[in-house]
């Protein structure tokens, strides 16, 4: 008889491990879905990319150029500042560009720069960039969705204006 309830309290206590390990499972899972599926704000038209920019960059008081990475939905990955320039200018380095969207997986990308003096007129280097990004990035099969520069006012899209 004794033989029988050792067992059964060691069923009782296998059980309430196992019960236990599940628990810390589910727990993981949920940590992991957390970690991997959760993503920023989904920026699917030009007016959300645009206020969005415009709250990150409009206090630079230097050229800045940044990318928005984003994942097969238009959902943010990661806002990056990778270049950082003086009050009229930054050196944008495309390899750069294409290593980060790479670390984060990105689908797609939406490059921009600020414009300190306020004005959002595309340079001809501006628009020379962003074919180069273009090109750059294609060859990974990251979309350039769009170049915005951010200055006074609303921030301008290239691509709406057909620059891309």
């Amino acid at each position: 008889m004794s033989t029988q309830l050792t067992l059964i309290e060691t069923s009782a206590v296998e059980a309430d491990r196992i019960a236990q390990e599940n628990k810390l499972i589910d727990e993981a899972l949920h940590i992991l879905d957390r970690r991997l599926f959760t993503c920023g704000p989904n920026l699917t038209s030009p007016d959300a990319v645009a206020s969005y920019l415009k709250l990150h960059l409009a206090q630079q008081e230097h050229e800045v150029f940044g990318v928005i990475f984003l994942d097969a939905r238009h959902r943010a990955l990661a806002f990056e500042i990778l270049f950082h320039g003086s009050i009229d200018g930054a050196s944008v380095y495309p390899r750069q560009v294409v290593k980060r969207s790479l670390a984060h997986n990105a689908a797609a990308a939406i490059v921009v720069h600020n414009h300190p003096s306020g004005c959002t007129e595309p340079s001809l280097a501006d628009r020379a960039l962003t074919a180069r990004l273009k090109e750059a990035l294609d060859l990974i099969e990251v979309r350039l969705l769009d170049h915005f520069i951010v200055g006074e006012g609303r921030p301008l899209s290239l691509a709406e204006h057909g620059w891309l």
